[in-house]
């Protein structure tokens, strides 16, 4: 990161949040929406192959109040082409309905999850039941959750937990729309419940899977889909999921940054902040890749088909070839 320090003086806003008056003054020419900042860090450089679905972007959180456009178009430049913002309680899902809406135009393409996070289970009544259901018939939002059960922390109490997953199961059941799943030190009994609704499901997705092989095989079993984040990339506690990955099916493996949380410690250099990004995502496709012993393009093109097809994804659009015009750059949009 020294390299780069050194320019980050006399900042100003710019399409990529800030930029020095040296970076400024470097080319007279705009920078395209498609291409990369010469002044960012390497990590927030590198491209994907092909592109990308990221399934879990938390894009609603304030630390991407300031840049968000920045980091948008970030994402497309890393040919991260789809993004699903995840509503973890109604005001979240809310905007992330609403930031779907205000980018529907123009990639990145964004698309929306509603549903009450275990850890606020507690807050789960008839009047939030109605707000969800009234969500789930919006377009913008393509899966029910996050929702699920969390017994190692239970900021709200495992019965309660229980009451809301349950709730919305049946939720996802009357909306015929795919779960976006959290589960923590609660396997046994997040298979239980989704095993009694499992012919009722249209699909499910575990988010963010940390758990161990007996745990994935259950999910399996129950011909559930696995997200992997950049937890696999941390050598400390991710290193179980390397055995692992090879066990998943690539049409049931999808891909998510859970940004801005679980950065992934596979970078060349820490990101001042160390704020996690859409634009980060083909560093966890990469360390995948490894291994399970098989191309970053070839990961990258199954798990953006199995994403489209589990989230029923309007044709084409997580393929978009990016081809931005000139005059794109020059008004801050990606």
């Amino acid at each position: 990161m020294a390299e780069y320090r050194s320019h980050w003086v006399q900042c100003r806003p710019t399409l990529f949040g800030t930029v020095s008056a040296k970076a400024a003054a470097y080319s007279g020419r705009a920078l395209l929406a498609d291409s990369f900042d010469d002044f960012l860090p390497e990590a927030l450089r590198m491209r994907s192959p092909a592109p990308l679905v990221d399934i879990g972007a938390n894009l609603t959180h304030e630390s991407f109040a300031r840049d968000l456009e920045a980091v948008l178009t970030r994402a497309r430049a890393a040919h991260v082409t789809t993004l699903i913002l995840t509503g973890t309680d109604r005001e979240h899902a809310e905007q992330a309905v609403d930031m779907a809406r205000q980018h529907s135009d123009r990639a990145p393409h964004l698309y929306a999850t509603a549903g009450v996070h275990p850890h606020d289970a507690s807050q789960w009544n008839t009047s939030l039941e109605t707000a969800m259901r009234n969500l789930h018939h919006q377009p913008e939002v393509v899966a029910v959750g996050e929702c699920g059960l969390d017994f190692n922390r239970n900021f709200s109490t495992p019965a309660e937990q229980e009451l809301a997953f349950e709730a919305q199961l049946a939720l996802a059941v009357e909306s015929g729309k795919p779960l976006f799943l959290h589960e923590r030190d609660a396997g046994k009994r997040m298979r239980e419940m989704v095993r009694a609704w499992r012919d009722e499901l249209s699909d499910a997705v575990i988010h963010c899977f940390t758990a161990d092989r007996d745990t994935l095989y259950g999910y399996l079993d129950l011909d559930l889909h696995i997200g992997l984040t950049g937890w696999l990339c941390d050598e400390r506690r991710g290193h179980h999921l390397r055995d692992l990955v090879a066990a998943i099916p690539l049409n049931r493996l999808m891909v998510e940054t859970d940004c801005p949380y679980l950065l992934p410690r596979n970078l060349p250099a820490k990101l001042k902040g160390r704020r996690h990004e859409p634009a980060l995502l083909p560093w966890i496709v990469r360390e995948i890749a490894h291994w399970r012993g098989i191309d970053e393009d070839e990961l990258a093109a199954a798990t953006t088909a199995t994403a489209t097809a589990f989230f029923r994804l309007p044709s084409g659009a997580a393929r978009t070839k990016i081809t931005t015009q000139h005059e794109d750059s020059l008004d801050g949009r990606p």
